[in-house]
């Protein structure tokens, strides 16, 4: 039976226009493509847009360095991402750039529409202030020393060694990022969003389903506590869109970023016969909108955001859809080691569908961060779509070429095990609409094992020598192939340009609702290699490329990392390399837990009361997932004992037990050997 046809309008974070893509940005965008695709392949009406980031201080601070203007720096990089996204198989139907008319005017609209409803507060606040660059610094543009355990090179709002808040005129010896000065405080008049005047609405809203349970419980402990009005402005120098009626006040880029969806669909509308820009934002639309993003930005786009588009009479999203980081290896992507990868630099070695493969087999519906295994990576691709996919083609194929003249047989007798595929489609249609790719993949590779089962029981090359034979050699292929069809309108959603080359094979437009139409008594055409196997040499060549990258970039005394934006999608940290004098000053210690119990409305805490020979201390530790209270007690771990205790909302830690995993359920606590004795230092 026909399904309706529905329209949906799928939106990705916007990268930031100050630096090229990598494989953290990668993950968000591929995830989006797949589901896109998915939705197209199913015969509905799916419209994908993005657009780069182009506001903000950093921008203007960059072009400056490079001696070009803002405008010419975001229209390199635009093209670069471009580049990136289109060789990675990213099919947006729209790629804009915040820093266009459409998204000024629509800015300017939701702005006004904000102020008449009495929504917007001017008051004057102090800020950290550049004598040299004379402009204003937010705390991320300050580096200094901590007060508190003076670890130096800190930003201005916290200490990533002792976890201490701070502001930035409390630091020893502060400095602007940019021109080195000592910041002074100056009064600056600034315009803000009236947040808290939509707490019942976004306590509601955020319960109705449009977000992950793991994003609305952690939305819950921020609204319990109280939201604050939101600094929606920005003093000149600054690269973005003045306040309408404030000379000298920008438009802060995190209220014009997320406006940047709507302008890149307009300038879509206004380019597409048919497509209608109220259908999909209007109040009472009956589309579907749906943000892919990164669990950083969730406040943006699940407080600031609906409520703005409420206030402003708009729809509010249908799906905010958050995902985590990537990690390679285990860790965080380092370029020293050379896996911080550059998609650019990727592509210079590997096909980026076995990077689309690879995260999706990964991908789930949760926020949980998502590990690239180089070595599961080159074993999961090969073995999968190669040793598996590909080589239910490559071996019947040829007889059907070679035998035939590419003639598929007119009967066959497996219509039930056909049928079986034909049918898993209902399930693996579920799980890529839930976006439960690894779910999607692992039905996928289970039927592509029955199917090469069915092969290797009938082995085509042993009855291919007999005369008698060769018509049971042309119904064993014929069953193959039909089977390879279903399986390959499966994966087209995760890889495009391998299903358009066995469409091409086939004969056929492969959609999900004629995967039931068999391939009998009709012809092939000739079979071409699909996809080759991942060599290690390749992985090798990537590693080291981006080690050079590294290398050369510290050559030219340039920066590992550009300064981002607050806006910056995904904000992959680089690994903190550290000495073996700094690794000797932590100090690990036994401790025996005496007492474990629940904290009142934590989702992932627990309170642990930890014994070490004499001492007790109060640690709280994210292992609630994984453990329940009353197995811990008696337990022996391992702590960090020398940690600076860290002011929680719950009460006082003091210190850190030790744990590993992937995470979630799968969370693991140290546990030293027998005979070890609370107090004793690890040595």
């Amino acid at each position: 039976m026909a399904q309706t046809q529905r329209k949906i309008l799928v939106t990705s974070a916007l990268p930031y226009a100050n630096g090229p893509i990598h494989l953290g940005h990668m993950l968000e965008h591929i995830q989006t493509d797949i589901w896109v695709r998915f939705q197209k392949l199913r015969g509905h009406l799916c419209s994908a847009v993005c657009a780069d980031d182009a506001h903000g201080t950093a921008i203007m601070i960059k072009a400056d360095q490079q001696g070009i203007t803002s405008e010419e720096l975001i229209d390199g990089v635009r093209k670069a991402h471009m580049a990136d996204f289109n060789d990675f198989l990213i099919g947006y139907d729209n790629y804009h750039s915040t820093h266009s008319e459409e998204n000024r005017e629509i800015s300017n609209h939701i702005y006004k529409l904000l102020r008449d409803n009495d929504k917007i507060a001017v008051r004057s606040i102090v800020q950290a202030y550049d004598p040299e660059k004379e402009m204003f610094l937010a705390d991320r543009f300050i580096k200094g020393t901590c007060p508190k355990c003076k670890a130096e090179d800190q930003y201005g709002d916290n200490c990533e060694v002792c976890a201490a808040t701070y502001t930035p005129m409390e630091m020893i010896d502060p400095r602007s990022v940019y021109s080195g000065a000592t910041p002074v405080e100056k009064e600056s008049e600034h315009y803000f969003f009236k947040l808290p005047d939509f707490q019942d609405f976004l306590a509601k809203w955020t319960r109705s389903g449009t977000l992950q349970d793991q994003v609305a419980n952690k939305l819950a402990e921020w609204l319990e506590s109280g939201l604050k009005e939101w600094d929606i402005s920005r003093d000149a120098p600054y690269f973005g869109f003045e306040i309408p009626d404030a000379p000298g006040k920008y438009f802060y880029v995190w209220l014009d970023a997320p406006i940047g969806y709507m302008a890149s669909f307009k300038n879509l509308c206004d380019r597409t016969e048919g497509l209608n820009f109220d259908d999909y934002w209007a109040k009472d639309s009956d589309a579907e909108l749906y943000h892919f993003i990164g669990k950083d930005i969730i406040n943006f786009h699940a407080l600031f955001w609906p409520a703005m588009l409420e206030c402003a009479g708009y729809r509010t999203p249908t799906g905010v859809n958050a995902h985590g980081y990537v990690t390679v290896d285990g860790t965080k992507m380092s370029k020293s080691r050379g896996t911080f990868i550059m998609a650019r630099t990727y592509l210079n070695h590997l096909d980026p569908q076995y990077l689309r493969y690879y995260f999706a087999a990964k991908l789930n519906s949760s926020v949980d961060d998502i590990d690239l295994n180089l070595q599961d990576f080159v074993q999961r691709v090969n073995s999968d779509v190669v040793g598996k996919v590909v080589n239910i083609a490559s071996r019947t194929a040829s007889f059907i070429n070679k035998k035939f003249d590419g003639q598929l047989a007119s009967e066959v007798t497996e219509a039930e095990m056909i049928q079986s595929f034909i049918d898993a489609g209902d399930l693996i249609a579920e799980h890529f609409e839930a976006r439960e790719y690894g779910k999607a993949v692992r039905e996928i590779m289970r039927l592509a094992d029955v199917a090469n089962t069915y092969i290797a029981d009938k082995a085509p090359w042993v009855l291919a020598k007999n005369e008698e034979t060769l018509p049971q050699v042309q119904e064993v292929c014929t069953v193959a192939l039909n089977l390879f069809s279903i399986l390959a309108t499966y994966l087209k959603p995760i890889l495009p340009n391998m299903v358009a080359d066995a469409e091409t094979f086939l004969g056929k437009t492969l959609t999900w609702e004629n995967r039931s139409e068999l391939l009998f008594g009709g012809k092939v055409n000739t079979f071409k290699a699909l996809m080759g196997r991942i060599d290690q040499k390749q992985i090798d060549a990537m590693i080291e490329e981006g080690k050079e990258a590294a290398a050369e970039a510290a050559k030219a005394n340039e920066p590992a990392a550009v300064v981002a934006e607050e806006t910056e999608l995904t904000k992959e940290p680089l690994e903190a390399e550290i000495n073996f004098d700094d690794f000797a000053k932590v100090d690990l210690r036994i401790a025996l837990i005496a007492q474990a119990e629940h904290v009142e409305k934590a989702n992932k805490l627990l309170k642990l009361t930890l014994d070490l020979g004499g001492e007790t201390r109060t640690v709280f530790s994210g292992i609630k997932s994984a453990y329940k209270p009353e197995d811990l007690v008696g337990k022996l771990t391992v702590m960090v004992a020398n940690l600076a205790p860290r002011k929680m909302k719950f009460g006082l830690s003091e210190g850190m037990v030790l744990a590993a995993g992937p995470g979630k359920d799968e969370i693991y606590l140290l546990e030293p050997h027998a005979g070890a004795k609370p107090g004793q230092r690890v040595m």
